[in-house]
């Protein structure tokens, strides 16, 4: 089966579930949770974007999140514990390449629950989704080389590395590196990731 935005996941937001958290559409509820990582330094230490300065620009974010749901064109989650109702990061799907059958996945978490792998929880979820539902044949992952935590993550998932981009991004006068891993469908790691019971 190729992926198609035609996909039932575009006419139902696809909520997913792991042992620990849901997963469920980003809201306009959330914009203070997502202003408050995206104000941190340290969530944004290896992120070449600017500190968020106002809860106005991260409502702005949600919106143009769910427009981009709306136009089949990405797939943002919140992720929140099952027995809560803040959220405690986001991850998904931007650049959904249907005709490649590609996308890229990014995220982020606040600090609080950093080291508790929350975070391969969720990303194993929605790579599982992506790859087994949606039918990607590839999801790239870009990151800085020196965020060890992301790529610890990515390769205990699958993920390979592609490239190492020198000098990709200028960002406050500095030029930074970009890694690229990559996962295919069939490498990824199957106890994580593999096809739904």
């Amino acid at each position: 089966m190729k992926p198609s935005p035609d996909h039932p996941a575009f006419n139902s937001f696809p909520v997913l579930h792991t042992s620990r958290l849901t997963l469920r559409d980003i809201q306009l509820s959330d914009a203070e949770e997502i202003f408050g990582m995206r104000a941190n330094n340290r969530v944004n230490q290896f992120i070449a974007r600017p500190t968020m300065e106002e809860v106005t620009s991260a409502a702005n974010l949600v919106e143009k999140t769910r427009q981009a749901y709306a136009d089949k064109k990405a797939i943002g989650w919140a992720g929140i514990l099952r027995d809560q109702q803040k959220i405690i990061g986001t991850c998904g799907f931007s650049n959904i390449d249907w005709e490649n059958h590609r996308a890229e996945i990014g995220g982020e978490m606040t600090t609080a629950y950093w080291g508790k792998q929350l975070a391969l929880e969720a990303v194993a979820a929605i790579v599982q989704f992506g790859l087994h539902s949606l039918h990607l044949h590839s999801i790239e992952a870009r990151v800085q080389p020196g965020n060890r935590g992301a790529i610890a993550l990515l390769e205990h998932l699958g993920f390979q590395k592609e490239a190492h981009l020198r000098d990709r991004i200028l960002f406050v006068d500095d030029y930074l590196d970009m890694a690229i891993y990559t996962v295919l469908h069939g490498d990824e790691n199957r106890e994580l990731c593999g096809p739904p019971n």
